[in-house]
């Protein structure tokens, strides 16, 4: 079962799973968990995805009851118009305490169309939380420096959060494309929790069809605390 945060005659919100894929596709044959198919059998009706989560990301995902609703709301979700986003991850060093990453990013290759251009304007801000070691050797260095970051995508582009940490030489943590394969095992091993370290924990934005303002949140996920016994130092408040 599925926690839903909000659902109407419009629209169905629901805290995903980190490890569950959005919906079936064949680059992950052997996964048998998808939200899409658990959340139409779970409310009884058709669901369309108006954005999409990674596999290992976990937190608030939107759909629509009808493929209209998902096509208007989805522009919105690509242009970041009239949506204020913001995750958590977990990211390798430490960052400043606060930026703008303004970046673009070329589409994905099973996402380029002769029509449309291959490189898009992207930009995300972020704030350093809390920084933190993890004693992992890192060859002249005793610890692995570590931080938590707050992450506000202005745009929607693919993997666009996890391109731009690594660009800024901050990779979350656990990312197996734009990471260090080796290092993530090993911090998996000392936690004894293997995950992408990135959470999508609220979403504002205007309803569709009523105008309403909306605003879900979703608690960050337990394993979070894994975390705390190795704060160093608070950066900023987030609340």
């Amino acid at each position: 079962m599925l926690d839903i945060l909000y659902l109407d005659d419009y629209l169905a919100i629901v805290n995903k799973p980190a490890g569950w894929l959005v919906h079936r596709t064949p680059l992950d044959k052997g996964e048998t968990r998808f939200v899409l198919q658990t959340l139409r059998d779970q409310i009884g009706q058709h669901v369309w995805p108006v954005h999409r989560l990674d596999k290992g990301t976990s937190g608030v995902l939107v759909f629509t009851l009808s493929a209209e609703v998902a096509r208007t709301l989805g522009q919105a979700f690509e242009t970041g118009e009239g949506l204020r986003k913001t995750y958590r991850a977990i990211v390798r060093g430490w960052p400043v305490p606060e930026g703008l990453i303004d970046h673009a990013l070329k589409r994905m290759p099973d996402d380029m169309r002769s029509e449309r251009e291959e490189v898009q304007p992207a930009q995300t801000r972020y704030a350093t939380l809390r920084r933190g070691e993890l004693p992992i050797d890192q060859g002249t260095f005793p610890s692995l420096r570590w931080a938590e970051v707050q992450l506000q995508p202005l745009t929607g582009r693919r993997h666009q959060l996890r391109r731009h940490m690594k660009h800024i030489a901050h990779p979350i943590i656990g990312d197996a494309t734009h990471g260090k394969g080796p290092l993530n095992r090993a911090i998996a091993e000392h936690l004894g929790r293997q995950r992408l370290w990135l959470h999508a924990q609220s979403l504002a934005f205007n309803h569709p069809v009523s105008g309403q303002g909306l605003q879900l949140a979703s608690p960050l996920p337990c394993e979070w605390g894994l975390w705390d016994g190795f704060a160093a130092a608070q950066v900023v408040d987030a609340t």
